[in-house]
C-alpha cells in the first residue's frame, strides 16, 4: 500500500515538472516585445525580436496565420537579421509592440532593404481588427506613405495593449528584412542624414567621373574612358539597390526594378576589365592574361544575353561577377609582382572591393554571423568608394611615371642637344677653315676662268651666226618639203583617181575614216561654203568630223551629206575602193568579185554597185571630160539637194 502511495506521488510530482518544464521553456522561447517609452527614438529588431513562417505555396491567409495552429508553427530568428531564403516564395514575419500613449510620439515602421518586391502589413487596431496596407518596389512610388527611399508604415500608438504586426515579404532578390520602429523626429533626423551621406557618395563618384573625363579630352587616353564609364555604372548600381534610381529616374515605371540592376552589373564588369587591360598595360606585359580578359568579357556578355533572352531570372545571380572581379583582382596583382609600380595602388583598391564583395557572398550562401544589420548592407557602398579612391591613386601613380619618363627624356634629350651644339661648333669651325682654304683656291682659278670666258664668248657668237644661217636653210628645206609632199599627195590622188590599184594601195591612200570625210569635205566645198538653208557663206566647224555648221541659222552639213554615201552602212574607206573599182572597170566586175574583195555581203555590193552604175551612165558626158578628175564626180549625189 505504502509503495502505491509512492508510486502515485512520484507520478504526480513528474507530471508536475513536465507542467513547470513547458511553462518554463514557453516563457524562454516566447517571442520578446518591444517596448515604446519617452526614451525610445529607434529600434532595430533582431534575433527573437523577429519570428517568422516559410509559405513556400503562397497558401495561407491572415486568418489562418493568426490561428493557434499556424501561429505556434513561427520560429524566432536565430540571426540578427533575417533574409528570405527561397527566392520568390513568400515568408510572413510578426514583430510584437508594447505600446505606451504617455510617450507623446508618433512612430512607424520603417523596412530597410529598398529591393524587396512587396510586403504586405496586417496593422491592428485597438479592437484586435487587422488593416491591411501593400508596399514594396512592384508598386508606383506615388503611392508611398513616405516619400522616401525606404518603406514606411504609420503607427497607432493611442493604445496600452501589446499588439503583434504581420508582414507577408515576397521578393525575387535576396534582400535583408531589416525592420526598425522609429519616432517621426528621428526619422526626419535620420532621413536627411542618409540622403547627405547620398549625396556625398554620389558626389564624389562624379567628382572622379568628371576629373577623369577631363583627363581623357586633354590626354586622349581610353583609360581615363573606361574609369568615368566603370563609376557611372557603379552610380547606375548603387541607385538601383539603394533606391534612389526608384525615387527619381523611373518612379512610375516598378517593372524596371527587377531587372534594372543588370546592365549596371554588366558594364560594371566590362568597363572594369577593360579599364584593367589598359592601365596596366595587359597586353604587352601579359598575353595571356589580355586573353583571358577578352574572353571573360564575351562570357559575360553572352551570359547577359542568355539571361535577357532565355530566362531573365537569371540575372539574380549576381555571384557570377565574382569571375570578373577576380580576373581583374588576379591581373592587378600579377603586374605588381613583375614589377609594375602604379599596380599597388590598384591591387589595394581592388582588395577592399574584393573584401565588400566576399562578405555579401557568404551572407548569401548562409554565414548569417557575417550579417550586422546596416553595416554589412552598406559594406560594398563603403569598399566601392575606397576602391575609387584607391584607383584614382593608381591613375595619379602611372601619370606620374609617365612624367617621370617624360621629364627623364626632356633631360635626355637637353644633354643630347648640348652635345649635338658643342659638336656643330666644332663642325662650323672647320667647314670655316676649309671655306677659307677653298675661297682662295677658287679666286686662284677664277682669273683662269675668266680668260677662258671671253674666249668662250667669242666661240659662241661665232656659232650663233653659223646657227642663224642654218636655220634659215632649214626653214627654205622644210618649205621645199612641204611643196613635194603636197606635190606627191597630188600624184598619188590623181593615180588613185585613174589608174587600176589593188584595196592594199587603195588604203595607204584613204586609210582611215578621217581621210575620206577630209577628200568628201574638200570636194564638196572646193570653192566657198553656202549654206543650203539660208545661203548665208560663213561657217564654224560642227559637232562632227570635217562639218560645217552655219553662223547664221545652225544649220549643220556633214560631209557625206548631199554624196553618194550619205547615210551609208558600210566603212566609208571600202565604199570609197568600191566605187574605184566599178569606175576603173566601167562596170565590168561582179558584186561577186566585189564581195569576194571587200569582204561585204554580194547582196550589199550589187545594190551599191547598181547605184553607182546608173550613175555613171548619167554622167557619161561628164566622165568623158574628166581631166584627171576620173571616179570622184560620181561622189556629189545632187538629187539629195533641197
Amino acid at each position: 500500500m505504502n509503495s502505491i502511495k509512492k508510486g502515485v506521488r512520484l507520478t504526480a510530482l513528474y507530471l508536475l515538472l513536465i507542467i513547470m518544464a513547458g511553462m518554463f521553456s514557453h516563457a524562454a522561447y516566447s517571442q520578446q516585445a518591444v517596448h515604446i517609452d519617452n526614451t525610445l527614438r529607434e529600434h532595430i529588431f533582431t534575433y527573437n525580436e523577429i519570428e517568422y513562417l516559410e509559405d513556400l505555396q503562397g497558401q495561407l491567409t491572415i486568418d489562418q496565420v493568426i490561428s493557434d495552429s499556424v501561429s505556434a508553427r513561427f520560429k524566432p530568428s536565430n540571426v540578427s537579421t533575417p533574409q528570405n531564403q527561397h527566392l520568390g516564395s513568400p515568408v510572413w514575419f510578426r514583430v510584437r509592440i508594447r505600446h505606451n500613449p504617455a510617450a507623446n510620439k508618433y512612430y512607424l515602421l520603417e523596412f530597410f532593404d529598398q529591393t524587396i518586391d512587396d510586403i504586405t502589413a496586417w496593422l491592428p487596431d485597438s479592437n484586435g481588427v487587422y488593416r491591411e496596407e501593400r508596399i514594396g518596389d512592384k508598386y508606383p512610388f506615388a503611392q508611398r506613405w513616405f516619400h522616401h527611399k525606404n518603406f514606411e508604415l504609420s503607427l497607432d500608438n493611442n493604445r496600452r495593449d501589446e499588439a503583434v504586426y504581420y508582414f507577408r515579404i515576397t521578393s525575387a532578390q535576396t534582400a535583408d528584412v531589416i525592420i526598425v520602429i522609429r519616432s517621426i523626429d528621428r526619422f526626419v533626423s535620420y532621413a536627411l542624414s542618409e540622403y547627405l551621406t547620398f549625396g556625398i557618395f554620389y558626389g564624389m563618384i562624379f567628382i572622379f567621373s568628371f576629373y577623369n573625363l577631363i583627363m581623357f579630352i586633354a590626354m586622349r587616353q581610353r583609360q581615363y574612358l573606361y574609369y568615368v564609364l566603370y563609376n557611372l555604372s557603379v552610380v547606375l548600381y548603387e541607385m538601383c539597390t539603394d533606391g534612389i534610381a526608384y525615387q527619381w529616374l523611373w518612379p512610375n515605371a516598378p517593372a524596371w526594378n527587377q531587372y534594372a540592376f543588370a546592365w549596371p552589373l554588366l558594364s560594371m564588369s566590362v568597363f572594369a576589365l577593360l579599364f584593367t587591360r589598359s592601365l596596366l598595360h595587359v597586353q604587352a606585359r601579359a598575353p595571356f592574361l589580355n586573353k583571358l580578359i577578352m574572353g571573360v568579357i564575351i562570357a559575360r556578355c553572352a551570359y547577359f544575353l542568355a539571361c535577357l533572352l532565355i530566362n531573365p531570372y537569371w540575372f539574380n545571380y549576381k555571384f557570377i561577377e565574382l569571375i570578373p572581379l577576380a580576373v581583374a583582382f588576379y591581373t592587378g596583382m600579377y603586374i605588381w609582382l613583375r614589377g609594375y609600380r602604379p599596380a599597388r595602388f590598384f591591387v589595394l583598391g581592388y582588395s577592399f572591393l574584393f573584401v565588400g564583395f566576399m562578405l555579401k557572398f557568404f551572407i548569401m550562401l548562409g554565414y548569417t554571423w557575417l550579417n550586422f544589420g546596416i553595416v554589412s548592407y552598406y559594406s560594398l557602398s563603403f569598399c566601392f568608394i575606397l576602391e575609387m579612391f584607391f584607383l584614382s591613386f593608381a591613375v595619379g601613380d602611372k601619370v606620374r611615371l609617365l612624367k617621370k619618363k617624360r621629364d627623364k627624356a626632356h633631360r635626355q634629350m637637353i644633354r643630347q642637344m648640348t652635345e649635338n651644339a658643342r659638336l656643330k661648333d666644332n663642325q662650323n669651325k672647320e667647314l670655316e677653315a676649309q671655306v677659307q682654304a677653298r675661297t682662295k683656291q677658287l679666286s686662284e682659278q677664277g682669273d683662269v676662268i675668266a680668260a677662258q670666258n671671253e674666249e668662250l664668248i667669242k666661240t659662241n657668237a661665232l656659232l650663233e651666226a653659223q646657227a642663224e644661217e642654218i636655220s634659215r636653210m632649214n626653214a627654205l628645206l622644210e618649205q621645199d618639203n612641204r611643196q613635194l609632199q603636197t606635190n606627191v599627195e597630188k600624184v598619188t590622188r590623181a593615180r588613185a583617181l585613174s589608174t587600176t590599184l589593188d584595196f592594199e594601195e587603195f588604203s595607204k591612200i584613204y586609210p582611215d575614216k578621217e581621210s575620206c570625210l577630209r577628200f568628201l569635205a574638200d570636194l564638196k566645198w572646193t570653192e566657198q561654203f553656202r549654206c543650203r538653208k539660208c545661203g548665208n557663206d560663213h561657217y564654224y566647224a560642227g559637232h562632227q568630223p570635217f562639218s560645217r555648221r552655219c553662223s547664221k541659222c545652225s544649220y549643220e552639213e556633214s560631209a557625206t551629206a548631199y554624196t553618194i554615201y550619205q547615210n551609208i552602212r558600210i566603212p566609208i574607206n571600202k565604199a570609197f575602193y568600191l566605187t574605184f573599182l566599178i569606175y576603173s572597170t566601167k562596170g565590168k566586175i561582179s558584186s561577186h568579185k566585189l564581195s569576194e574583195i571587200l569582204e561585204i555581203r554580194q547582196s550589199t555590193c550589187w545594190s551599191y554597185a547598181t547605184r553607182i552604175l546608173k550613175m555613171m551612165d548619167e554622167r557619161k558626158k561628164e566622165l568623158k571630160q574628166a581631166n584627171g578628175q576620173g571616179w570622184s564626180l560620181l561622189v556629189l549625189d545632187e538629187r539629195e539637194e533641197v
